[in-house]
């Protein structure tokens, strides 16, 4: 079975950094696409950041665009999520998330329901 173990979240101050991890584990190949999500209190899950390195995909939300930077180490099985400039609105539960293997994103931007497999989240929380 497939299973993610989100971990890296804390408290930091705005414009600080932290460095969040996807641990997979039971992935049969690399086709897999990876993404990051996150839900802040009353508001919906919204789609952060995806990679799938075999076929060259990386996407950015707009509004991580220039802070957040997503990479894998495809020998560990990890994905990670650095996020620097973090500010107040970045406060919310982060998930990793992977689609099944070979599966293409249909929907722009990747929605939650194109995603199989769900980490439990890790809380990251900004303060001003």
């Amino acid at each position: 079975d497939v299973q993610l173990q989100a971990s890296g979240g804390g408290l930091v101050q705005a414009g600080g950094s932290l460095r969040l991890s996807c641990a997979a584990s039971g992935f049969t190949n690399d086709a897999y696409t990876i993404a990051w999500f996150r839900q802040a209190p009353g508001k919906e899950r919204e789609v952060i950041s995806c990679i799938n390195s075999r076929v060259g995909l990386i996407y950015y939300a707009d509004f991580v665009k220039g802070r957040f930077t997503i990479s894998s180490d495809n020998a560990k099985n990890t994905v990670y999520l650095q996020m620097n400039s973090l500010r107040p609105e970045d406060t919310a539960l982060y998930y990793c998330a992977a689609t099944r293997p070979y599966y293409s994103l249909t929907y722009y931007p990747p929605r939650p329901n194109e995603f199989d497999y769900w980490g439990q989240g890790t809380q990251v929380t900004v303060s001003s």
